[in-house]
């Protein structure tokens, strides 16, 4: 299964979240192929063959906190509220934290599990490890009128 890092599926599957009316199977389905990497997971069958069951039975909003709760366990939901016609979800590492001190990741939608799903992509995307090194990368691209000079005085 694909990294986030690796692809720019998350910005496209954003964009269907926002442009979605409600939850359907296959939105779940795309979501995990393209976000998930411990789905399905060797070691936790049990908790896979919920999530399987509870797409299956339609059981959106479940589906998708098992699935924060199989892929994200450092995560949790911080909250959840509905205000003037759209839910707002936010999870957070560090829930006992206070609000102004804890960076959560927020989302909104008019579909409660929309606004989770979209939360749900949001800290999978932070949550990728960076392929990076410990030393910078220099570009291998120089100017073909570039002409190392040697400034030293050795007088």
């Amino acid at each position: 299964m694909p990294l986030l890092s690796q692809h720019h599926a998350p910005r496209e599957l954003n964009h269907r979240l926002r442009d979605a009316n409600a939850v359907t199977a296959e939105l779940i389905l795309e979501t995990i192929d393209e976000t998930c990497r411990r789905f399905p997971s060797i070691g936790q069958t049990e908790k896979t063959a919920r999530i399987e069951r509870l797409i299956q039975t339609g059981g959106w909003t479940d589906a998708v906190l098992a699935l924060i709760d199989l892929e994200l366990p450092q995560w949790q939901v911080r909250r959840i509220a509905y205000d003037e016609g759209e839910w707002y979800c936010a999870l957070s590492r560090e829930r006992e934290l206070p609000d102004w001190l804890d960076q959560s990741i927020e989302a909104h939608h008019a579909d409660l599990a929309l606004a989770i799903l979209g939360a749900f992509i949001e800290a999978q995307r932070v949550s990728v490890p960076s392929i990076r090194t410990s030393v910078p990368a220099v570009t291998r691209d120089t100017n073909p009128l570039y002409e190392p000079v040697c400034s030293d005085n050795f007088a």
